[in-house]
């Protein structure tokens, strides 16, 4: 069971109980449809093309269920260029610390363009 929680002002809803129209009940579990993005994942992606301007790729991805509890990035940028891969995340990390917050996990994959 989808046991992770989003606060919606004071009150606290159980992600099995909110059905939004981009997403589909399957066993008991509330999936999201694969055409749509979250709000968190919008968000998250505008910070990351904020900060790393010359990314050649992004992608984020909630794979809480929908509930932005936790997330997966992929992002490709020339700026990762002379940089070890954990200060490639640790610039990742700064870039969302303030979403960092409010997450309970994250997973980043960091690279630079092949060109």
């Amino acid at each position: 069971m989808l046991s992770c929680k989003r606060s919606l002002g004071n009150i606290m809803v159980s992600a099995r109980r909110v059905l939004r129209s981009d997403q589909v009940v399957v066993s008991g579990c509330v999936r999201r449809c694969l055409t749509t993005q979250t709000d968190g994942e919008v968000r998250i992606a505008e910070i990351l093309k904020e900060k790393f301007p010359l990314a050649s790729s992004l992608k984020v991805v909630d794979i809480s269920g929908g509930c932005g509890a936790m997330y997966e990035i992929h992002i490709e940028s020339s700026e990762f260029k002379g940089k070890r891969t954990i200060q490639q995340h640790q610039l990742v990390n700064q870039a969302l610390k303030e979403e960092i917050q409010g997450m309970h996990g994250l997973r980043i994959f960091t690279d630079v363009p092949k060109h």
